[in-house]
């Protein structure tokens, strides 16, 4: 007989939206429409079959048919919908009552384009953005966020004095060239690429520690940072970043890495199952696996709690990675990316060439909005790592100006961060003002934020003039200098540093919490460094200020400024006391200033 052959039956495409953006007033209700877009061109509304899920449901409420309910708050919502592995947004805006007129923002200064773009952003929500911060928020602000320390008094004195224009600019350029940058930012990467020491030895953590710091000694082009990482061969007791392919030991825990640090993506979901909020498949997480797959290793292995021995992490071609559900051998492909052809060499080259393209889609954008996140509080794109369909940015124009500049300059971390510092979003105070007061994503104002667990032991080592000791370091080593999660630190702990049992990349955890108050309230450690006989107050009770002197330089210590007048009248207090001595006075007053909301914040 005959074989009959079925016709080839078109398949989906994509998915679309009748309109993915619309404005309504609070409180109005709507219908979304979808529907699928198939090969041959037909279309069909599935809007009966396709799953609805809001990512805010106070701003916007959505049941299983796509109707729809809006809030009584003013900004926008997400509705994902999806459909067959397809994903699609709705953007939802509910206008601001009271739209300012357009002089309001013609009138705003711009230092560069970040501010054009946040300016433009806020005439659409309404948000006026709050006044400049003032000098003394500024120094101790960029130099907190840059160098992860305080500034010394004199300095501050002498900034606050300095009559120029281009004082700010000049201070933003004096921080990025001082050594203390590169601790500061080395942390940030070692929070994503550091390995427990019981896992691989710690010879291998401190390689890879070195590593990261004369990288950001050297001020390295990030493309080339990140070639580093994803090409690496070599010895674990050598080469730094052989000891993260020493850590990770299978392609997919590689991926997982890999997606998150340089891509921003978080594919962990897309391991055992479709990703839920976004396009991302099974086979799309083993596409990017196999790129991993002709990683080779010799030597003794991971042996904890030691590893004493190297590892030697090398390619030879003739690996595969399949598929959990099918058993198919995957071919490296990048996820949104075309299938990259092999040509005998190692696959990773040709996913650092797909990556690091200027024009590629993940790469610069994940960059720029990390440091974003770690300069102002939150991302663009927020949590930083988990850029998504579903999870747009809050200033999209303002992500891909940033990632396009920061592409333009060759991948200089310094220059992305003297933009944003320059800009004018950066330098506002954290005081709302009556239409930013609800602002947590636009960046109308300041975000408040905690020091991260090393500034903040360092802070308090700083001000008390007595050095923090750790086992293993130099004498007077400081927290940001610290090589690994071990190190026993009371301060470090209850500050939030990362678990070393955790797998990273571990985002900081920058809450608040009644440990941290309880910590700072009773520390024996913080006694001790106020009552130590070498340290600065000790120094200031036994020396020639005044009252009113040792009170200026505390405050200029911890603040960045000098106390008013009424502050200045309080702080007199413990001078006066019935049996209470200089010292005794000085303790009391720095004891308070530390466990102020003005010394743990970064404002």
């Amino acid at each position: 007989g005959m074989a009959y052959q079925l016709p080839d039956e078109p398949s989906l495409v994509g998915i679309g939206l009748e309109s993915p953006q619309r404005t309504v007033q609070r409180g109005a209700t709507g219908q979304l429409k979808v529907s699928a877009n198939y090969s041959d061109g037909s279309t069909r509304d599935v809007t009966a079959l396709a799953d609805f899920k809001s990512s805010e449901t106070a701003f916007v409420e959505v049941d299983g048919s796509g109707s729809f309910v809006v809030g009584q708050q003013f900004g926008e919502g997400i509705v994902v919908v999806r459909y067959m592995g397809e994903v699609a947004i709705s953007t939802i805006s509910v206008a601001p009552e009271r739209v300012l007129p357009a002089e309001s923002y013609a009138e705003l200064p711009r230092a560069n384009l970040i501010d054009e773009h946040a300016i433009a952003r806020w005439a659409q929500l309404g948000l006026l953005p709050s006044e400049l911060c003032s000098d003394s928020e500024f120094i101790r602000r960029a130099s907190l966020d840059l160098i992860g320390r305080l500034p010394a008094p004199a300095r501050v004195r002498e900034f606050l004095a300095e009559p120029s224009p281009d004082k700010r600019e000049e201070l933003v350029d004096e921080l990025l060239s001082q050594p203390d940058w590169a601790d500061r930012w080395a942390l940030v990467w070692a929070d994503l690429l550091r390995p427990n020491p019981d896992r691989v030895g710690v010879k291998s953590v401190y390689v890879l520690d070195q590593w990261l710091r004369e990288s950001f000694r050297a001020n390295k082009r990030y493309d080339q940072f990140a070639r580093e990482i994803l090409t690496v061969t070599g010895s674990t007791h050598r080469d730094g970043p052989a000891v993260i392919f020493r850590d990770r030991r299978e392609p997919a825990d590689l991926t997982t890495a890999i997606s998150q640090v340089f891509m921003g993506v978080r594919l962990e979901c897309a391991k055992c199952h479709h990703h839920p909020n976004e396009k991302w498949s099974q086979g799309d997480f083993y596409q990017l696996a196999a790129f991993f797959k002709d990683v080779r290793r010799k030597g003794t292995g991971v042996s904890p709690p030691i590893s004493g021995s190297p590892e030697f992490v090398y390619f030879k071609p003739g690996g595969s990675v399949k598929h959990p559900v099918s058993g198919e051998v995957m071919a490296p492909k990048p996820p949104g990316g075309d299938l990259l052809a092999e040509v005998g060499g190692d696959p990773r080259a040709a996913l650092a060439d797909w990556l690091l393209a200027p024009d590629n889609p993940f790469f610069a954008r994940a960059a720029v909005n990390r440091v974003w996140g770690a300069m102002m509080g939150a991302g663009i794109v927020n949590p930083v790592d988990d850029m998504r369909t579903s999870n747009p940015p809050s200033n999209p124009a303002l992500l891909d100006a940033l990632a396009r500049d920061f592409v333009a300059n060759g991948y200089d971390l310094k220059q992305l961060m003297r933009r944003i510092a320059n800009s004018r979003v950066y330098q506002l105070s954290s005081t709302p003002n009556e239409t930013n007061v609800g602002d947590t994503e636009h960046f109308s104002r300041a975000y408040r934020r905690r020091m991260a667990a090393e500034v903040m032991t360092d802070a308090v080592a700083d001000v008390t003039g007595v050095p923090n000791r750790f086992e293993g370091m130099a004498p007077g080593a400081r927290a940001l200098q610290a090589w690994n999660f071990k190190l026993a630190s009371d301060t470090l702990d209850a500050f939030g540093r990362p678990d070393s049992s955790e797998d990273c990349p571990c985002e900081r955890n920058l809450s608040t919490s009644v440990v941290q108050a309880l910590h700072l309230m009773n520390s024996d450690g913080l006694q001790a460094k106020l009552t130590d006989k070498g340290g600065r107050l000790a120094g200031l009770a036994s020396g020639d200020l005044s009252e009113a002197q040792i009170i200026d330089e505390l405050y200029l210590l911890c603040f960045a400024r000098l106390p008013s007048e009424q502050e200045r009248a309080i702080a007199t207090g413990p001078f006066k006391l019935p049996g209470g001595t200089r010292q005794t006075a000085c303790e009391d007053l720095l004891w308070a200033l530390i466990n102020s909301a003005e010394f743990v914040f970064n404002h």
